[in-house]
């Protein structure tokens, strides 16, 4: 049941669409490397596709029916768009599911500090990752900060090309035969993942010149005090822009590709949709890579109050048909799935892996081990979803998350399954999963997007 490479079944029509949502999706790596100007960057291209706020549809108590399109915003974090069908609700949606969360570092709530002349910034890292990793590189950092008063200030310091950039440091290879001697895991410890930010001191001052002279900084240019650092939501991400990888330019190099790639065609997807029958929605959320927790994670009740909300909006709202409309609803939880990588060939069973350019994936189980944690979807969704793929002419594949006993990881899809909705794991194939620079194929790319627009027209 080998899959073939798709590039070869690509006419000029196709490559151009192609190239041109690879574009859009460069761009939108590029404006949105948390989960605030991901969901933020969502909502400007939902309202720009003709969907409104459900707030505003709730405030001027409106009726909604079929053809009308709507979001929601939870926290700044998580959207949950519909496009509500001509069939009747009760009878279930097309979800879409991804996140929009990637590993970083966060910073601690009193980060800054000085040490022999050098000011830095604590940290907190967020997800799993292989911390030796982060060190070295260019980094951003991106957030907010909310004073008192209850202002908020936007924070966006290494991205352009005039600005800064900030470093974690790495022992010199000349003075570290001790640490090359230590395991990966401990080679960098969380507590060193200290970011490099000054140097220079503030005249006629005696203590922590060099701390002042940051402080003064940030005064002089964000209005921003040390204590505000106590209401601020910073992130230290990798900085520079999603790039082309590879001579042929088949690839795409960037931050984040886990999981904005499936974020991000899910959103294509539903806002490209013209018609459909069964009500289709798209839900962003946040936290996946700490276990969907929070208000705005998957396991809060964010997406159950709003779809209680579109029933009362359509006129339909009651506890019963509630619980049928998710009972009857289909999901792709969408998100990535590690690539084969023939440098570590030890780590993946060939036979029931995902590979480069062979399309979406499909993960009918996750979890670790022995299957511990996974959604396992049924053989009657996955026969209804070979059907769907095969109509629309989409690549697909199918895989596991490399060698059984290896490791494994988890989504969405168990927590949209405690509902009794159908639901499978399908996205992107991806390399250097939870490195701070992951690659995608660009076929993949276009081919998730039209696996999901198949998905929401069935």
């Amino acid at each position: 049941m080998e899959r073939t490479n798709s590039w070869g079944n690509y006419g000029k029509k196709q490559l151009t669409e192609l190239e041109k949502l690879c574009k859009n999706y460069r761009h939108f790596l590029d404006r949105g490397k948390t989960e605030r100007e991901c969901v933020k960057e969502a909502v400007h291209l939902a309202q720009d596709a003709g969907f409104r706020s459900l707030d505003e549809v709730i405030k001027k108590k409106e009726t909604l029916k079929a053809g009308d399109k709507v979001y929601a915003v939870c926290m700044g974090k998580t959207i949950a768009l519909f496009h509500i069908g001509s069939k009747d609700i009760e009878k279930g949606m097309n979800i879409l599911g991804a996140h929009v969360d990637s590993p970083r570092l966060d910073l601690k709530q009193n980060p800054l500090y000085e040490d022999t002349e050098l000011a830095y910034l604590d940290t907190h890292y967020y997800g799993g990752i292989k911390k030796y990793q982060w060190v070295t590189i260019p980094l951003a950092i991106h957030g907010v900060v909310v004073k008192k008063d209850g202002s908020v200030t936007d924070i966006c310091i290494g991205e352009r090309e005039e600005d800064p950039v900030f470093c974690i440091t790495d022992l010199l290879v000349h003075l570290s035969g001790e640490q090359l001697e230590k395991k990966a895991a401990k080679v960098v410890e969380g507590e060193a993942l200290n970011l490099l930010i000054g140097n220079m001191p503030l005249a006629d001052t005696e203590k922590d010149a060099v701390k002042a002279n940051i402080l003064k900084l940030l005064q002089e240019q964000y209005g921003i005090e040390e204590e505000d650092f106590l209401s601020a939501e910073l992130e230290v991400v990798p900085a520079g822009k999603a790039r082309d990888c590879g001579l042929d330019r088949s690839m795409i190099l960037a931050y984040g590709h886990d999981d904005r790639v499936c974020a991000y065609t899910s959103l294509e997807a539903i806002l490209d949709m013209k018609k459909v029958k069964r009500t289709a929605c798209c839900i962003l959320v946040d936290k996946e890579e700490i276990g969907s927790v929070g208000a705005t994670g998957m396991q809060s009740r964010f997406f159950e109050n709003t779809v209680a909300e579109l029933l009362n909006c359509m006129g339909e709202y009651s506890e019963l048909k509630l619980r049928r409309v998710l009972a009857n609803s289909r999901m792709l939880s969408s998100d990535v799935s590690a690539a084969y990588d023939p440098e570590f060939a030890g780590a993946f069973e060939k036979k029931n892996t995902a590979y480069f350019s062979r399309g979406i994936v499909f993960n009918k189980y996750t979890g670790a081990r022995g299957k511990s944690g996974s959604n396992d979807a049924n053989a009657e969704y996955m026969a209804q979803l070979r059907a769907a793929m095969e109509k629309h002419e989409v690549a697909f594949q199918t895989a596991e998350l490399g060698k059984v006993d290896f490791g494994g990881g988890g989504t969405i899809a168990y927590i949209l399954a405690l509902y009794g909705m159908q639901v499978i794991d399908c996205g992107v194939a991806v390399l250097n999963m939870h490195a701070p620079w992951e690659i995608v194929s660009k076929a993949d790319v276009y081919e998730a997007k039209r696996c999901y627009m198949a998905f929401l027209s069935e």
